[in-house]
């Protein structure tokens, strides 16, 4: 029955693929066409649950292979990219829990977003997000496990930005899906080195492949992949943007940052545990950060004044503690912690705005008067240690300086060498055009006639100035260009400016960027 696998993500995609066409051409719209909108995304899910469970059941009384191959999607030279998924093992069993998850979530939402302006976008959202995290439990090489790592990245842009008239919710979906960027780049780079080195990008033959990987090319694979994981988790230094995430709808924010796609990140490192063992760097920095990234949630959670804040860093120090554990050697632990964490903060999150009522008469407790009368750690607590400002002024600014001076030298130099054509109200665009453009505005001055000359001598010397002023015009002028004397000393000076903007903290990104890519090429 490994078959099965192949429609448990299929079906909530397909159901995707019919509400946002209907919706599009504006057969299913408004209050009317809400229940139709339900049964097909609802039935879809449960449909994928069910199969979940008897594929799971199969798994357990041993009738699966373990893997199922599908078909072939993409051959080129000796790269080779197959249809295939995980029937056995952790992979069915996290499919299992986090489709019943999804059943529960969506029969949550269908009356917590009733009557809600983007109702019919919101399950057309929810039912390709189901799909592609589905994906990602059960694919079986890392490139279908990518597109459905994308997808889901895109639906929590979408979710995010639910009420996209509000400023802070476009700011805040720009700023998570950008973030999550970052470690998407480490998920590509995972999975070009994993088919240079060992020639696979299938999970299973990767894994098997593991004992035969030197340490250094261990190291350097799963480096890549944890660095995606971190990023898809919320550590640090990507712990932020968590909280921006819950601008989102209660549903959306429970089915992405409590119970499922939170987990996204410590599901791929527990998938690559044979690699992982085989590279002690990389075991030290999930303990490090695993640690640093509980502490840091704490203590930060402590001075927050609304739920779901405070619920989103209890998240990030749970989930710190799983890849603490990965660190650490206990993969059993952090998997059943994993599975844990996912239902309770699933829960959490979804009843988040009746926790005032749950809660009333029942203060909460106080902390230690030891950590109580540190007052610099409660003004860094509520700053969240700055974490925000750092990276905007050691990445973000730096990046956007180097942007607007390539856009310069772009614009200035570039364009006016090649000639290339520009709007009415920039300046003119080459040398040549500007040239041309002095030479006109130049009045035809007629020669005086003490100046011409009488006789054959006068007459020749007149014909070689002539020819002189046409060689002049002709060669020099429009050739070269009367202004190179300026361009000259402007091109001197941009020479010291650039000697000094050597110095700036955007320029040492894009050298560090170059060498690393040099060394990857290496």
């Amino acid at each position: 029955m490994d078959f099965l696998a192949v429609f448990i993500p299929l079906l909530p995609l397909l159901a995707a693929i019919i509400i946002g066409s209907c919706h599009f051409f504006d057969k299913i719209s408004g209050r009317e066409g809400e229940s139709t909108t339900v049964a097909i995304a609802k039935n879809a899910i449960v449909a994928s649950c069910f199969l979940s469970i008897a594929l799971f059941i199969f798994d357990l009384l041993g009738l699966n292979k373990g893997s199922f191959y599908a078909g072939q999607w993409l051959t080129s030279d000796i790269l080779s990219i197959e249809i295939n998924f995980i029937t056995g093992g952790f992979n069915v069993f996290a499919a299992l829990l986090f489709s019943i998850i999804l059943v529960i979530i969506t029969r949550f939402s269908v009356n917590y977003i009733h009557k809600e302006a983007g109702f019919h976008r919101f399950f057309f959202t929810l039912s390709l997000f189901s799909s592609a995290i589905l994906l990602i439990m059960l694919s079986g090489n890392a490139v279908s496990t990518f597109i459905g790592w994308e997808i889901a990245g895109v639906c929590s842009y979408f979710l995010i930005l639910f009420a996209y008239d509000r400023p802070i919710a476009t700011i805040n979906a720009t700023r998570v899906f950008v973030t999550n960027r970052v470690g998407d780049v480490g998920f590509l780079l995972g999975i070009g080195l994993s088919f240079y080195y060992a020639g696979t990008v299938n999970w299973i033959d990767l894994n098997y492949f593991a004992e035969q990987l030197t340490m250094p090319t261990a190291t350097v694979i799963s480096l890549c992949f944890v660095v995606a994981a971190i990023a898809k988790s919320a550590q640090l230094p990507f712990t932020p943007w968590l909280a921006r995430a819950m601008e989102g709808p209660t549903p959306s924010s429970a089915l992405f940052y409590g119970a499922v796609m939170i987990h996204a990140g410590i599901f791929l490192v527990i998938l690559l545990r044979p690699i992982i063992e085989q590279a002690p760097l990389t075991m030290a920095l999930l303990i490090i950060v695993g640690l640093f990234t509980a502490i840091y949630s704490l203590i930060v959670g402590l001075t927050q004044t609304d739920v779901k804040s405070s619920i989103c860093f209890a998240i990030t120090g749970q989930i710190g503690l799983m890849f603490l554990a990965c660190g650490l050697g206990f993969w059993e632990l952090a998997t059943w912690h994993l599975c844990a964490h996912a239902v309770v903060r699933g829960y959490q999150v979804m009843t988040a705005p009746s926790l005032l009522h749950y809660v009333h008469g029942n203060p909460m407790r106080p902390i230690s008067k030891s950590i109580a009368n540190q007052r610099w750690l409660y003004i860094a607590s509520l700053q969240r240690f700055w974490l925000d400002p750092i990276i905007d002024r050691t990445l973000v600014r730096p990046i956007n300086g180097l942007g607007r001076d390539l856009e310069y030298f772009d614009n200035e130099v570039i364009d006016r060498a090649m000639g290339t054509p520009t709007s009415a109200a920039m300046a003119i665009s080459s040398l040549a055009q500007l040239e041309q453009k002095t030479l006109t505005k130049q009045p035809n001055l007629e020669l005086n006639e003490l100046a011409r000359g009488k006789g054959f001598a006068g007459n020749l010397l007149e014909w070689m100035a002539s020819a002189m002023s046409w060689f002049e015009e002709r060669l020099v002028l429009r050739g070269v260009g009367v202004g190179m004397v300026d361009i000259g000393r402007q091109l001197g000076h941009a020479a010291n400016t650039f000697e000094k903007l050597q110095l700036k903290p955007r320029y040492l990104v894009l050298f560090v960027f170059l060498v690393l890519m040099f060394a990857s090429s290496i």
